[in-house]
This record gives structure tokens, sequence and C-alpha cells, in this order.
């Protein structure tokens, strides 16, 4: 069984690179161990959205009276919202499937093993006893949850985000180690549901990385629905009788029914033979350049593994990328300038580019354009007592930095802003574009034509 290309791992990362590389003819096999869709389609990206939508439903309706509507005895069905986004996840999945058929792909289920290199130097894989020969690889194992060493974990029953996906019970309360973006999302559909939540974080804001400003701000809204927040707190113990944490030099105990652990991802790179690869390929993943290779010949590494940005978009442009090089149609290699972030609570968060804490770290000079999203009519129409921020960073010639906002949709926005980062235009150039009106995304025309640069 000899091919051109072998993948493994079946994310956005693997079967992307599967659906280009046999859209071009190349002879591929893509190996995965559990479920196409990898982490994001399964018990990431699309579950987690599922389910907050469904939250996002139930606000909507429990406040349908601020827009002269009346809807009585609200109320949710949650192993019916469960069982919803179990469908979801099966339809997307199948429609992988069936793309890979349609391209010619081999799929094989199971764990893929790399056991070195032939005479003539093609990788050996091995899969559930079978040896498949490839010339070249793409590893897209992924990630896996960062369990913290934290005293008592061990002994203590704990969710991570897989264990509250299947949850068909909502608890009374439930406490949130780590305030980043899944710890955030899940604190926002078990809110809307009425479970008490506590979020605690180490560091002194939620969601680092993201504009601090908004985070603060996103803080503020979920603090005035009754979550508690312990910024600054680091943890010292969990038991069954609760979670102990500590802020300077003073320990106290919050206890909650449930506890969910979300302190991150790691990159997976163990049980894959990826240490015959050579001496030195795994350091905290697997290092790459701009196409995606890896100092191994003829391996290539795409997505989380890389242990650089754990984003299924990001993922499937380094699949998209590798699979151009190997192709031998690579004129640009893998850019990081404008990868857009997103919160999926309510409202939504975004940002893509630098923040104002980045630029201020690296001493580079910028200009800050801020407006409430209540500047726009569309905003104000379908979002009663609704606030944001639309936020732009510019440079000395106004050239756009970065993009930042707080407010529904934000999500569906912030690739306006995306493209003419990465693109490199100024502000004014941006502002000169001919929006739809009246649309939310008007607010990105009129925080532009205040950057200048035109």
């Amino acid at each position: 069984m000899k091919y051109e290309l072998a993948i493994i791992g079946g994310g956005p990362a693997g079967y992307t690179a599967a659906e280009k590389a046999g859209e071009a003819g190349l002879p591929t096999v893509l190996f995965e161990k559990k479920s196409l869709g990898g982490v994001c389609l399964n018990e990431g990206c699309i579950p987690t959205k599922t389910l907050l939508y469904s939250a996002k439903v139930y606000d909507t309706i429990r406040g349908a009276s601020k827009y002269g509507i009346r809807a009585e005895n609200a109320c949710y069905d949650l192993p019916g919202i469960i069982a919803r986004k179990n469908k979801v996840v099966r339809k997307l999945v199948a429609g992988i499937r069936m793309k890979m058929t349609a391209k010619g792909v081999s799929l094989v289920q199971g764990e893929a093993v790399v056991r070195g290199r032939t005479a003539e130097g093609s990788l050996c894989i091995d899969c559930a006893g079978a040896i498949y020969e490839a010339r070249q690889l793409i590893v897209c194992t992924g990630s896996e949850p960062f369990i913290p060493p934290i005293p008592g974990l061990g002994e203590t029953a704990y969710w991570t985000s897989c264990e509250a996906l299947e949850a068909n019970e909502r608890p009374a309360s439930l406490v949130v180690i780590g305030g980043g973006v899944i710890g955030m999302e899940f604190a926002s559909f078990f809110n809307s549901l009425g479970t008490e939540v506590h979020i605690i974080e180490m560091l002194d804001e939620i969601l680092p990385g993201m504009d601090r400003e908004l985070a603060t701000l996103l803080r503020t809204e979920y603090t005035r629905r009754g979550i508690r927040f312990y910024t600054g707190h680091r943890v010292k113990e969990v038991s069954d009788q609760g979670v102990s944490v500590e802020k300077e030099g003073k320990t106290f105990r919050i206890q909650a029914e449930k506890v969910l652990l979300s302190t991150g991802r790691r990159p997976l790179t163990q049980g894959f033979g990826l240490e015959t690869l050579g001496p030195g390929f795994l350091r905290h993943g697997i290092q790459v350049n701009e196409y995606m290779q890896s100092p191994a010949p003829g391996v290539y590494a795409c997505g989380d593994v890389t242990g650089f940005s754990l984003l299924a978009h990001t993922a499937v442009s380094e699949a998209e990328t590798a699979v151009r090089h190997i192709l031998g149609k690579a004129t640009a290699g893998m850019s990081y300038r404008a990868i857009p972030g997103i919160v999926y609570t309510n409202p939504e968060i975004a940002g893509v580019g630098a923040t104002e804490e980045q630029l201020q770290a690296e001493s580079r000079p910028y200009t800050v354009h801020k407006i409430p999203m209540t500047f726009s009519g569309r905003f104000v129409a379908e979002n009663e007592m609704g606030n944001g921020i639309c936020k732009l960073i510019t440079a000395g010639d106004g050239t756009l930095l970065g993009a930042h906002l707080l407010g529904n949709p934000s999500s569906e926005l912030i690739t306006i802003a995306g493209i003419a980062i990465e693109k490199g235009l100024k502000a004014g150039e941006l502002a000169s574009f001919v929006f739809p009106h009246p649309t939310v995304g008007e607010i990105l025309k009129e925080a532009a034509a205040r950057g200048g640069g035109s």
C-alpha cells in the first residue's frame, strides 16, 4: 500500500490537506483513530457553538418583552439540546467522509505509528498491523487538554470540555478553573441555564491574549448576570469539599456541585512514533517553517501539533499552505498577520491583528480609534439595551494594525478587518469601500473613517 502522501489526524488540518491533495490527484491516505473532524468537530468548535446557540435562543425568548413580544413560561430541555448537538456533529462528520470519498482519499480507521523509512527513503506507517508507505507525510495529530498538577485533582471527579458537552443534567453550581476562551464559553452556557457559576483565573484578567479593555467589559457584563470571578487567584487544592484558592496570602474554599477544568490545551505528539523522525524533532510541539516543513525531510506538520496557534481556522490555512508546497505551487508561506480570535459568548468578542498590550510590549507607536457599537442603527434595532465597542488600532500612517469588537455579531464582522490588516490597508482605504445599510458591519467603516491614512 504505497501513497504519495500520508496524513495522520483527521481534524481540520488533516481533512483539509487530504481534500486539497486528493483534488490535485495525489494518491493520499488519511489515518484517524477516533472520528473525522477531530477535536473541533467532535469535542470543540461545533458542539460548543451548537450549545451556545441554544442558550442564546433561550436568552432571547426570556428577553422578548424588550422587543414588544410576549413569550411566557420559557423553559429549556437540556437532553434535547444535547441531542441536537449530537445530530449536528453526526451530519457534519458524514459530510467530511463523503468529501474524502469524492476526492479519492483512502480513509483508514485506527492509530497510525511511524516505524521509520524504507531504503528508498519512503516513510513506513503501521496501522492495525498493516504497513503503509508514503513519500511525504503531514502530521496533524492535534492537541489534548492540559491537566495541571493541582493537589487532589487525581482523586476528585471533574469535567473537562468533553464531559461538559455530554451533561444531560444542569449542575446547580459550577466552578470553572481557567478564564480563557473555553472556560468563558461554558460559563456563558451554564449561566444562561441558571447554574451558579464561579470562574477562577490565575492572571489578573480573563481571556489572556484578547484585547484587555474588551475582556474587562465582558467580565463586567457577566458579573452583572451573576457569574462570580476570582481573577489573580491561584488554585491550591481540589477535593470533594470544593476548590481551595489563594490570593495575597489569603486562602478560602469555593464549593460547587461540579468542577470544570479549562486550563488550555497542549500539542498531542506521543504515541505516533514521531520520535523516530530524528533527534530534536519534538520540542513543545513540532517546529515548522513558513511552508509547514518540519526538520525531517518530507515531513510537514499543521494545526495544534505545532503548538503555535491552536485554532481550527489556522489549521485549515496551514494545511492549504503545506499542500501547495508539496505540489510545487507555493508562492508564499503561511502568514499569521491576521488570525482572528473569537469568544462565542453572548455578546461575542472578537479580535484580529495586534492588541494594545502587544504593541506596548514591543514599544511600537499606535493610535486607537474607538466608537460604541450603538453608532450602528442595525445594532440598536437588534440589541435592545445592548452595548459594545468597535476598536481599530492604526500605525502613524493610518495602516491598520489591529481590530477588536465586543457585541453581536462580532464573529461575522471580524473577517472584514482581518482582510484589511492582511493586505496592509490603511483605515481610510477601508472606509472608502461601500458598506450596505443598515448593517452592523457599517461600524467598521465608521471607525475606519476616523483612522485616516487614505
